[in-house]
């Protein structure tokens, strides 16, 4: 009902009546401004009042008319009552006196003129602020479930990325012991590096590039004891990039790929090198291999899926600060590159 907005709209009323009226008037100034004060508080309790009872109305009944009417009529009342209070030391009643008849006379006409009006202002400035709390809490429930259905859409990506590698890993692995090497307790050994780095992950929406190093170290390892004479890799990591967020399996995806459509392919086998920079405005991520590139008979089968999901992961985690590069190499060989936005973690992973 009452609030320091409406007072001080009612006081500064009062305020700007009672100077115009003070040149015209044999009463002094401070006693018309308190009866001006004392009807406009009046009309602010009709005013509140009317706003909250009755709780319900006809439909044909519109609230804000009801509230201005009851501005309205209350002003007779108001000001009787204000000049009773006023006028209470008086030996003579207020009514009796020609003077302060015609003055209770005025009031009641100001208020009349001014007070509807002024209710009007007050209702078009409450009506308008209750749209924008309401377009505010809409917008902001919107923006809710876009994220809900983000997120949703991320970890359906993350969940197609996350068997594919794994499955892929242990069919490698198979192969080995299945062939009796004497490389099998390494070759474990390994394996379970891969999933000690990889299963940390599965549920998380988001990775940093240590993690993902450690991730693409421990697969090439696995990698190279498959192939020993045909694969090698190198890294190349900026210390201060191991703290850059990304999504995860983003290396990985890379990497898988040179190995499956690069390395593995090609009879003499091939180098991945690994490079992760600092640059100024962002990190540069690269996985540079020298197998057999877009030109081989399995180089062009199967590349498009793996990156067009990083592509649309990287879209929907960064928008557009992140891009995914990809280039043939002459005479054989790819390049591709992530450059990404530098957002830290809080905490730190080494690359061992």
């Amino acid at each position: 009902m009452y609030n320091w907005q409406r007072i001080k709209v009612v006081l500064a009323v009062a305020f700007i009546l009672s100077i115009m009226m003070k040149f015209t008037w044999a009463s002094w100034w401070i006693t018309i401004f308190v009866r001006l004060a004392l009807i406009g508080m009046i009309q602010l309790t009709a005013f509140g009042l009317v706003e909250r009872w009755p709780k319900r109305l006809p439909r044909w009944l519109a609230r804000w008319v009801l509230q201005v009417a009851a501005v309205a009529i209350v002003v007779p009342f108001a000001a009787a009552l204000a000049y009773s209070l006023t006028t209470i030391a008086d030996p003579v009643p207020w009514y009796t006196v020609q003077t302060k008849l015609d003055g209770c006379g005025q009031m009641i006409g100001a208020g009349l003129l001014f007070s509807p009006w002024i209710a009007m202002s007050a209702l078009y400035r409450h009506i308008n602020g209750q749209a924008q709390r309401q377009a505010l809490a809409f917008e902001l429930e919107r923006s809710e479930l876009a994220r809900d259905a983000l997120d949703s859409r991320l970890r359906l990506l993350q969940a197609q990325v996350e068997p594919h590698f794994l499955f892929n890993t242990l069919a490698n692995v198979k192969e080995l012991v299945d062939s009796g090497s004497s490389q099998a307790s390494s070759v474990l050994a390994s394996l379970i590096a891969y999933l000690r780095a990889a299963v940390p992950n599965l549920n998380n929406a988001a990775s940093t590039l240590g993690q993902e190093l450690q991730l693409v170290r421990a697969y090439l390892e696995l990698m190279h004891m498959r192939m020993p004479d045909r694969l090698q890799f190198s890294f190349n990591v900026d210390e201060a990039a191991l703290r850059v967020t990304c999504p995860p399996m983003s290396l990985l995806t890379l990497v898988e790929n040179a190995v499956r459509h690069g390395i593995d392919p090609s009879e003499e086998g091939g180098r991945i090198d690994v490079t992760v920079q600092m640059q100024k405005d962002h990190c540069l991520a690269q996985v540079r291999d020298t197998g057999v590139g877009l030109n081989g008979d399995q180089g062009s089968k199967g590349l498009g899926t793996g990156l067009a999901n990083l592509r649309e992961r990287l879209h929907l985690v960064f928008a557009d600060q992140a891009q995914l590069r990809l280039t043939a190499i002459e005479p054989h060989g790819f390049l591709a590159e992530i450059h990404l936005p530098v957002q830290f973690e809080n905490s730190t992973t080494n690359l061992s």
